[in-house]
């Protein structure tokens, strides 16, 4: 399996390094540093205490993590570009209407590395047609 080289930063006292918590595991979890309540319909950033670098060529995105996905508790925005130096704060919606706590400590979300490509952008006057065309929300079946 491929790795790349990650180098991480403290931020704050109680922050965790990530780890991947399995040998196939895409995923790290990202830990919170603080206690804190989302209130329901609340959307609030929850500090990790962490930076990183990455090498250029590579991004990462944060993703909700299951237990807390299935709870009504998901991430809002996500993805880390790879000159990005400051503390990772993870954006997390509470769609329940139910209070949910996080204590100092709880994993709150999971990050993933991916490569990316930047676009060359050409404008045209046409774009070459396909069988499903402009087709939408549903255009290929439910």
């Amino acid at each position: 399996m491929d790795k790349i080289k990650v180098k991480v930063k403290r931020l704050h006292e109680d922050a965790r390094i990530p780890m991947h918590m399995s040998e196939q595991a895409a995923g790290f979890d990202f830990y919170s540093v603080e206690d804190v309540e989302i209130i329901p319909g609340q959307t609030l950033l929850v500090r990790t205490g962490l930076s990183f670098e990455i090498p250029e060529g590579y991004c990462y995105q944060i993703w909700d993590r299951s237990g807390m996905g299935v709870k009504g508790i998901h991430h809002f925005a996500g993805l880390i570009d790879s000159d990005y130096r400051g503390e990772i704060k993870i954006v997390l919606h509470n769609s329940t209407s139910n209070s949910y706590k996080i204590i100092k400590g709880d994993r709150i979300a999971q990050g993933i590395f991916l490569p990316y490509f930047q676009g060359e952008f050409e404008e045209v006057q046409e774009l070459n047609d396909t069988k499903r065309g402009q087709g939408g929300f549903h255009s290929t079946g439910k």
